[in-house]
């Protein structure tokens, strides 16, 4: 049954979905391990001018062609980082944020207490978050999505999801948007269930595919082993165009 759901949300949520956006998928491995997810999409020139590096265990965007960028402040940023045994994934800079919320002591929810969503009139894009964190006795997981409110495009909603008991070989996911749109649809409703099928790197394979080919810019799975070892696997469209 488990099984029957996650293929079905792959197909209607992802695979049918022209655009999704950006996307988080939290969960374990087959192995037990866990995995983090992460891709970017775009549409406009802008969006589609990155992809992902990964240094000193940070994954980042970058231009692809520093030549081409327009406007930087909300498609260059820090996408992974790590705090102790608390791995931190999110779609935009409030990572830095997160990262040094746990760093000091706070708690992941309360580290985008003062967050929101993100300001690209008239989209209004959500800013989602994920953390495992492995620093306690017993692991969990939790992912987060700030969305413009109903009342204001001032003010955003905050829903905050924290799960302990992830089966091995399936993980949650949550994306910015429903599908395209003019403007985009923000996500609605709670994180949904995805097969995470295989090893990391086929992990990685199967969402690269599973992505639409014109839009799909980037897509990062990163491997926590119980020890707390991490590793990372990129996916990227494009090549480095600087010098």
């Amino acid at each position: 049954m488990l099984r029957e759901v996650a293929a079905n949300n792959l197909a209607e949520r992802v695979v049918q979905n022209p655009y999704p956006g950006r996307g988080i998928v939290a969960g374990r491995a087959a192995d037990g391990s866990w995995i983090q997810v992460y891709w970017i999409m775009g549409r406009s020139e802008n969006s589609r001018n990155r992809l992902f590096v990964c240094e000193g265990g940070i994954l980042r965007t970058q231009a692809a062609d520093p030549a081409k960028v327009e406007d930087p402040s909300l498609i260059i940023y820090q996408a992974m980082r790590t705090s102790g045994r608390r791995y931190i994934v999110s779609n935009g800079v409030q990572t830095d944020a997160i990262w040094q919320g746990l760093e000091d002591g706070a708690h992941f929810a309360d580290t985008l207490r003062d967050w929101y969503h993100e300001p690209d009139a008239p989209n209004y894009t959500p800013r989602i978050s994920g953390c495992v964190d492995l620093s306690g006795g017993a692991a969990s997981l939790w992912l987060s999505i700030l969305k413009v409110s109903p009342f204001s495009n001032d003010e955003s909603e905050r829903h905050f999801f924290r799960y302990e008991n992830v089966e091995a070989g399936y993980g949650y996911a949550i994306t910015t948007y429903r599908g395209d749109g003019d403007p985009l649809p923000s996500f609605a409703g709670a994180p949904y269930v995805l097969a995470l099928p295989g090893s990391a790197e086929q992990i990685a394979e199967h969402f690269w595919h599973s992505l639409d080919s014109d839009n799909k810019i980037s897509l990062a799975v990163r491997h926590i082993a119980t020890d707390g070892e991490e590793r990372v696997f990129i996916q990227n469209k494009h090549v480095y165009q600087g010098e």
